[in-house]
């Protein structure tokens, strides 16, 4: 019969019992070889989901019918599991966990598009824009802001950094464009057999960066009653730097009205 952790405490009194997690999380922060090659596998999906919700983009199409569209498409690349197929636009974008609805896109619609699947039991995580006819200009300067943040976030992702130099290079892009308060939410998270697993990506995480170790830089503007803006990237810590998994243009796709 399975023994309890009371169990092993009261045999060995002189020892200390720990969850699991806790005793793993620095071993799963920091992958090898071989799941970096099915993490870069795992994100092809994505990106083919993502195109796929592209494809699906338009002005009597749902929020639900191009996220399904991207499920479609993990489902066609082999993955066992779609995790998220997060489609947000118009206002509803002003949510960054907002679950797609069947709320119609709509000329001038700010999309933006979240999508995970798991392949061979990695996961996948990967957030990218589309506009319902051109953008305007505000529009652009949001995404211009967003797109260097990320940038900021990459250029910081090296050995030696830690995960709040990272939050910190692309937090100090958003604040200085005026729109810090939009920011809501941490700048990245570890990717892995979890879609959410350490390292955290966040503001007091003093925790090292080493090659090897797999997260997403996914900074965002969330203007209530307006638009949001997110683009992401999943990224591995390289000897000298980072690399990125995604193939994809981070330009907004710009949808035909």
């Amino acid at each position: 019969m399975p023994t309890s952790c009371s169990s092993f405490q009261e045999q060995l009194p002189g020892a200390r019992c720990l969850p699991a997690a806790v005793v793993l999380a620095d071993l799963r922060a920091v992958k090898d070889p071989s799941e970096l090659e099915s993490l870069a596998a795992a994100a092809r999906t994505a990106d083919a989901a993502v195109e796929a919700a592209f494809a699906a983009c338009g002005p009597d199409a749902t929020e639900l019918d191009v996220a399904e569209a991207a499920a479609a498409a993990f489902r066609r690349a082999g993955c066992e599991e779609v995790l998220f197929t997060s489609v947000a636009c118009g206002p509803n974008g002003a949510f960054p966990h907002h679950h797609s609805s069947v709320r119609r896109l709509q000329q001038g619609d700010a999309v933006t598009i979240d999508v995970g699947g798991r392949l061979n039991g990695y996961a996948s995580d990967l957030t990218r824009m589309a506009h319902v006819g051109e953008p305007d200009g505000r529009y652009a300067e949001l995404h211009d802001v967003v797109a260097s943040a990320l940038g900021a976030g990459l250029a910081t992702a090296r050995p030696g950094a830690t995960c709040a130099d990272v939050d910190r290079a692309a937090r100090e892009v958003i604040e200085a464009a005026g729109l810090g308060e939009y920011f809501v939410h941490r700048t990245g998270h570890g990717l892995g057999l979890s879609v959410h697993e350490p390292p955290s990506i966040m503001a007091g995480e003093e925790t090292e960066l080493a090659p090897g170790m797999v997260f997403s830089v996914e900074p965002g503007v969330y203007l209530p009653g307006e638009r949001g803006l997110r683009l992401e990237e999943i990224i591995w810590v390289t000897d000298t730097g980072c690399e990125v998994f995604s193939s994809l243009p981070r330009d907004v796709h710009v949808v035909p009205a």
